[in-house]
């Protein structure tokens, strides 16, 4: 009985090894129960043995990352070379967003505590080894602008940076307040484009306008919020707060963008 195991327990570290060798770092429990063609009790154990040694972790139910020795403390793949294979293995239409996508954009002020993905749904979060990921609902997913961005293990779909900007106002809980939203800005906006930025504003809530284009202006981007301006004008017909958060007096108005001013928003330079 102890040989057996044993033999199973070689078949599964043969199974990953044989996928490192075609380039593939994921596979699924049914994979695996298909390659080894074991039963599915034995496949999990032969699984939780290569778990328990390191070699192998798993971010979801049924789904495997292989952890080669670089990654080894990590405890996990890093989250840009597994979730396109997940995504794609739930069905879901994802995009990178927030502050993990002005990271590839090359704002980051701060690094992000955990990696943020836009999904179409609500999902619970991932925490493999050390590595954490963040999913947050976004309507009108499909019609977002994405980019594809090289990984070691492939691509995957990143907002663009005007995409990314839009985002960033419209989620500033998720993205460290509207003072870290303004510093961000004011390093994504050389990336930025004044007119896609209005068709990306296109596909959000028309406050995220009226709040995106007052912080570009305060942070001196005013030729980046021309177009949005415009757009805006012919579109906003309700005053909102800068501040969704806070309670607003309506004396201190910016009548361009159709924003009540209840609070100060400060970029760190």
């Amino acid at each position: 009985m102890h040989m057996k195991n044993t033999s199973r327990h070689f078949s599964a570290r043969t199974y990953i090894a044989n996928l490192v060798a075609g380039g593939r770092y994921t596979f699924t429990s049914g994979d695996a129960q298909k390659a080894l063609g074991t039963s599915s009790a034995a496949t999990k154990l032969a699984l939780h043995r290569l778990a328990k040694q390191m070699l192998i972790a798993s971010p979801a139910r049924g789904f495997y990352v292989i952890v080669p020795p670089e990654y080894r403390a990590l405890g996990c793949l890093p989250p840009d070379q597994f979730i396109p294979a997940l995504m794609e293995h739930a069905k879901i239409p994802y995009y990178v967003g927030l502050l993990s996508a002005a990271e590839y954009h090359g704002a980051a002020h701060h690094r992000p505590q955990q990696f943020q993905v836009m999904l179409p749904v609500n999902r619970r979060p991932i925490a493999c080894g050390k590595v954490r990921v963040a999913f947050i609902a976004r309507k009108r997913l499909a019609d977002i602008s994405v980019q594809s961005f090289n990984t070691p293990r492939g691509t995957i779909n990143v907002s663009t940076p005007e995409a990314t900007a839009v985002d960033l106002v419209g989620y500033p809980q998720h993205a460290g307040g509207l003072d870290n939203v303004a510093t961000l800005l004011s390093e994504l906006v050389e990336k930025i484009d004044a007119n896609r930025l209005t068709a990306a504003a296109a596909a959000a809530p028309l406050p995220w306008a009226q709040r995106l284009g007052y912080l570009l202006e305060q942070i001196g981007a005013s030729s980046a919020a021309a177009p949005l301006k415009f757009y805006v004008g012919e579109h906003a017909r309700l005053m909102v707060p800068l501040s969704p958060e806070k309670i607003y007096p309506r004396s201190n108005r910016n009548d361009g963008w159709k924003l009540y001013i209840n609070t100060t928003v400060e970029a760190e330079t």
